[in-house]
């Protein structure tokens, strides 16, 4: 049926969101204010043409806008959008009945991005593309620019494509190539390939060598196992240099990571000791290190074996203990981080609500929570208080640009 919407306000997912009598209607690529008509179906607008544009609305720079589903929110102006991301912070501390100081969300500039999943399909030639899913569909877009990216990941999307067609050697398989920039050049891990017929043949590895060779990837892996390395690559940390695990996991834009890692610097200043937990290879454990010594632990022994690795290459940090302990089965207790007055946790997006039930019971008088997921955070943060935290500040990092993706660092302190 089409019908004439007007836009009220958009919802946690970036779509557009108006109320009619028969309930919410979604609407994707739409604004408050705005004036739509659409055929709706199932509380989803489809088709969707604009009547009245808000005056925030401004011109979107990718010519991809509208069909590749990765930058939902282009098409609007910088401060209105800022400010969205920074009321779903609100919007989630409300529901769980937190007052806080919720800071101006730090922004990134475009073209800053050294992170991409391309997921390769067959072309209708037969010859292998590279690309992002298409909004609500499997149908893949093939990208040839991308404003969010660092501009040297779309330069060797040509490259990565010929690395790509040796994958696609099973009809089962879709690809997907997990593309890192970093200090010594490319590292590529590609996943989704097809395994209970065998896997990817050994001419097909040769044949992907090959291009990574051509393509001078610093390393290329399968589901984290290495099938050719030509140089280690390697990441900065604080005053570290740490090797990256293949796969492993790495903050999306520097810029991003920096506004993180300064501000959780500047809250444990003056600690005796500091838990990092969720640590990864070290993003904060090397800066928190420039402040006192460093408890970390983290699920992957990769990760910490990199951690470990790093250590060595920094002078002036306080003494680090590494540990890979799995904190969702085994969370670290009172007992385990005595003597820790600061605790830092980043964990992934489902939270880490048994973890920080085990922090509240310390006597840590600080705790530095980085969250990719500020529903979850609301709810481990309603542990910490009413164990007598108070929320200090909440920063939102609108580490991925035009997505409806929120990235925070909260401050609790006793």
């Amino acid at each position: 049926m089409t019908e004439t919407l007007i836009i009220s306000r958009v919802g946690g997912q970036g779509d557009g969101i108006a109320e009619t009598p028969a309930g919410p209607v979604f609407a994707p690529l739409t604004l408050p204010g705005e004036t739509v008509r659409a055929e709706v179906r199932d509380g989803r607008a489809g088709s969707v043409e604009i009547l009245v544009a808000s005056p925030d609305r401004i011109a979107p720079v990718s010519p991809h806008y509208g069909d590749c589903g990765g930058c939902s929110l282009q098409h609007w102006a910088a401060g209105p959008y800022l400010e969205w991301k920074r009321d779903q912070v609100r919007f989630a501390l409300a529901r769980e009945g937190i007052e806080a100081v919720v800071e101006p969300t730090v922004a990134v500039p475009p073209g800053t991005r050294r992170r991409l999943a391309l997921h390769a399909r067959l072309g209708p030639d037969g010859k292998a593309i590279l690309g992002f899913k298409a909004r609500k569909s499997w149908r893949l877009v093939e990208v040839r620019v991308c404003p969010v990216a660092d501009p040297r990941l779309v330069a060797a999307i040509p490259a990565l494509t010929r690395v790509a067609e040796a994958f696609l050697e099973h009809p089962k398989s879709a690809p997907t190539l997990h593309v890192t920039w970093t200090l010594t050049g490319l590292d590529v891990d590609v996943t989704g390939v097809e395994r209970r017929s065998g896997g990817l043949s050994r001419d097909a590895q040769v044949r992907a060598i090959e291009a990574a060779t051509a393509a001078d990837l610093a390393r290329l892996s399968l589901a984290g196992d290495t099938l050719v390395m030509s140089r280690q690559p390697v990441v900065a940390f604080g005053p570290a240099t740490v090797p990256l695990p293949a796969g492993g996991f790495l903050q999306a834009v520097p810029e991003a990571e920096a506004a993180m890692v300064s501000r959780a610097v500047e809250a444990v200043r003056g600690a005796k000791k500091i838990a990092d937990l969720f640590c990864g290879a070290g993003t904060f454990t090397f800066p928190l290190a420039t402040v006192a010594p460093v408890l970390a632990a983290d699920a992957s022994a990769a990760g910490i074996a990199a951690l470990k690795a790093g250590v060595g290459t920094a002078k002036g940090l306080k003494p680090i203990t590494a540990e890979a302990r799995d904190l969702f089965r085994r969370p670290l207790a009172p007992y385990d981080l005595r003597g820790c007055d600061a605790v830092l946790l980043d964990p992934p997006r489902a939270g880490a609500l048994e973890q920080t039930r085990q922090i509240a019971a310390t006597k840590a008088t600080v705790v530095v929570y980085v969250s990719c997921n500020p529903v979850t955070f609301a709810r481990d943060a309603r542990v910490l208080i009413d164990a007598g935290f108070r929320l200090e500040r909440v920063t939102p990092v609108d580490q991925f640009l035009w997505s409806a993706h929120v990235e925070l660092v909260g401050v609790f302190r006793r």
